[in-house]
């Protein structure tokens, strides 16, 4: 009997219980790009990315002169001669190809790490403004958006706070 005077106050307590429950959003593109570090970060990775470019469009033009010349001397040169050159080539090809690659997973690595300190920072910042405004959930309205994914995302903003500039306040912006 006990047991069940106890669930009952439960059920009863329970839709009370939810509704006390505070719920926030904010909006995290908006205070990474509103750190000071965003745009030191963009610049550092503008920077790495034009430099990958320029190493790739100098191997690009070493293998274009270098077939070009095999191309004007292919008919003269001797059939042993004609195959190392091509071996050549398609070393030198692979070499850009792997370059390629290689550079694509450096940038993004970069990136990822460079990104991460940003976002460390304003998940401390949300922590720190949930945990000071009794908040139980916080949502990242611009989420979806950033993975491009639809996600089907409502706020609504009768029942839930927008702390995007508290979070930016937080972090001293």
């Amino acid at each position: 009997m006990k047991k069940f005077i106890l669930a009952a106050l439960f059920a009863l307590a329970a839709p009370f219980a939810i509704h006390a429950q505070k719920f926030a959003h904010f909006d995290s593109n908006a205070v990474v790009q509103a750190l000071p570090e965003y745009t030191t970060v963009q610049n550092e990775l503008q920077a790495l990315g034009k430099q990958y470019d320029d190493d790739l469009k100098r191997t690009q033009e070493e293998f274009q002169k270098k077939r070009d010349e095999y191309e004007k001397v292919r008919e003269t040169l001797l059939e042993n001669m004609r195959q190392r050159r091509e071996q050549e080539l398609r070393e030198l090809a692979e070499r850009f190809e792997q370059m390629r690659q290689d550079y694509s997973v450096e940038f993004q690595k970069a990136q990822a790490e460079k990104i991460k300190v940003l976002q460390d920072k304003v998940e401390a910042a949300v922590k720190s403004v949930a945990e000071a405004g009794g908040y139980v959930y916080v949502f990242d309205t611009s989420l979806a958006e950033s993975m491009g994914v639809s996600i089907p995302f409502f706020v609504n903003t009768k029942l839930s706070t927008d702390i995007t500039a508290d979070v930016k306040k937080a972090l001293g912006l």
